[in-house]
């Protein structure tokens, strides 16, 4: 006698049909996000505001995102090795993911700031 294996692939394509109401209302929350985001990209042409566009996107922002950024390296650098228990089950997981999603926008920014114009 075989033991049926669970495929937690099969799942995905039978969730429509096992909890109809979840995958809707999670079908519109995805779809709002996308207006959401598609929004505010196409927004950005429409104003402008000069402390935006002398700081955080001029010919010296690289400077502000570097300093951001070198900020960043050296308070979580300083603040995630001072703790003892460094795994994902611990609490300071938490602190790790913030430091994850920061440090990204920051490197993009610098990265924007650096070959955009």
């Amino acid at each position: 006698m075989r033991a049926v294996r669970y495929d937690s692939r099969m799942t995905l394509f039978t969730l429509p049909f096992t909890h109809p109401m979840e995958f809707f209302i999670s079908l519109a929350i995805g779809g709002g996000f996308v207006y959401i985001f598609q929004k505010a990209a196409m927004s950005q042409e429409q104003r402008e505001t000069s402390w935006v566009k002398r700081f955080v996107t001029g010919p010296n922002s690289k400077v502000l995102w570097g300093a951001l950024w070198v900020g960043w390296a050296l308070v979580f650098g300083l603040l995630l090795g001072s703790f003892e228990d460094k795994t994902a089950h611990s609490p300071y997981g938490s602190v790790g993911l913030v430091a994850l999603f920061s440090g990204f926008f920051l490197m993009m920014g610098f990265i924007w700031a650096s070959i955009g114009e």
